[in-house]
């Protein structure tokens, strides 16, 4: 049985047990123990994987950006990836707005809910350009800041390359970036049973039967999110880059099920990291910067969510939005992917955003949150796609693609 079949096997296994226990056996004593003890393990495998997050991307930030010997490429790649970033993202909500619109999935609804959300206030654009900038790399290594990490490791990059001998400099953090993806390697092997347990434990609480209550949002949003996951990015990818859309997602596979199972893009990011550069051919220089980027900032799955959410909850409520507020959905949801990064919660705190800009109840989020979390697996995926081909994208751009890494069916 190939590594992949074990992963597509254990989710199966752990989404048809955790649906079973859901079921027939919530209520049983010895079955909650033992799910209890599944949610252990599950526990155990994301913070394996967490913990590889930050000295991996520190490594391979720092090894990329010293051996770059353009200084003009480094500003050439942040800038593509941030716009490309923007981009995509401003593509998913127009999407997700047209598709909700087009088949009115509120209307008629009238939804009521005594039930309240409060989100977390977000922080202001002021706090987040400040706070990009770290004053103490090791406490932000500590809370996973990922923007400083990134900041400093592009400081510490640039200062090994201007040193004037900087070949052990240089191999110290080859070496550390090796050690990393090693370990990585070790940590992904067991990750069929981390899937399982992980899986087990979600759907044992969530079940499949609350997706009966929001058909018409679930299966909208699903569509919307698999349109633009496949067809956007296929496009993208074989307008700019002539690479066969087929063979990159039969690349990431690995990655797709893993974003799906952790529904965290961060957890995923080692492997994405090493797929991108292991077998779709990126160079080390960019993919370094964009995965890690995107992972923090690049946000399509959950731009889809607010899109759909914000028309369903104002159809719910029988509100009528103008062309301007769709604008402004745009804008605001666009811009708060970036404006948000690294705040937990952050897909329903973009969400709160979005819905203050255009005058719509907050408390219109309790209406979808019983189904956010099962969404929130395939919104992950989306976004560990977009990350994925962005890299391609950016690689190619700056002539460094190895497209016989990309096509190598090994």
């Amino acid at each position: 049985m190939s590594y992949t079949t074990k992963i597509l096997f254990s989710m199966f296994a752990g989404i048809l047990l955790g649906s079973l226990v859901n079921l027939f056996f919530l209520e049983n004593e010895l079955v909650s123990f033992f799910i209890q003890f599944f949610s252990i393990l599950g526990a155990i495998f994301i913070a394996s994987l967490k913990l590889m997050v930050v000295p991996l991307v520190f490594f391979s930030l720092v090894t990329g950006v010293a051996q770059i010997t353009d200084s003009s490429k480094l500003g050439s790649i942040s800038l593509k990836a941030i716009l490309l970033y923007l981009v995509t993202t401003s593509i998913a909500i127009s999407l997700a707005l047209f598709f909700s619109n087009f088949f009115n999935i509120g209307s008629g609804v009238g939804l009521i809910t005594n039930v309240e959300f409060t989100a977390p206030s977000p922080p202001s654009l002021k706090e987040v350009l400040i706070n990009i900038f770290p004053t103490n790399p090791i406490q932000a290594m500590a809370n996973g800041e990922m923007l400083q990490i990134i900041v400093f490791s592009l400081i510490v990059g640039l200062g090994v390359r201007s040193l004037s001998s900087n070949e052990h400099v240089v191999n110290f953090f080859i070496s550390g970036n090796s050690l990393m993806l090693k370990i990585v390697e070790i940590i992904i092997l067991f990750a069929p049973i981390g899937i399982f347990c992980l899986l087990v434990d979600i759907f044992s609480k969530i079940g499949f039967s609350i997706i009966y209550d929001l058909a018409g949002y679930f299966f909208l949003l699903v569509c919307v999110l698999f349109i633009h996951g496949i067809f956007v990015y296929s496009f993208f990818l074989y307008f700019f880059t002539g690479l066969h859309p087929f063979i990159f997602y039969s690349k990431l596979k690995e990655v797709i099920f893993f974003a799906f199972s952790t529904s965290s893009s961060s957890a995923t990011m080692p492997l994405t990291l090493k797929t991108a550069r292991d077998k779709l051919g990126v160079d080390q220089s960019v993919a370094s910067f964009t995965i890690p980027l995107g992972a923090t900032i690049n946000m399509d799955g959950t731009a889809i969510m607010q899109g759909v959410a914000t028309v369903f909850i104002s159809q719910a409520y029988g509100i009528d939005l103008s062309v301007s507020d769709f604008l402004m959905v745009i804008l605001t949801a666009t811009l708060a992917s970036i404006g948000t990064a690294g705040v937990p919660g952050v897909g329903l705190i973009m969400l709160a955003m979005v819905l203050q800009q255009v005058g719509l109840p907050v408390e219109g989020i309790a209406l979808i949150i019983g189904v956010d979390r099962l969404l929130d697996m395939l919104r992950t995926s989306v976004n560990v796609c977009g990350d994925s081909m962005i890299a391609c994208l950016i690689s190619s751009s700056e002539n460094n693609l190895r497209k016989e890494i990309f096509y190598d069916q090994r």
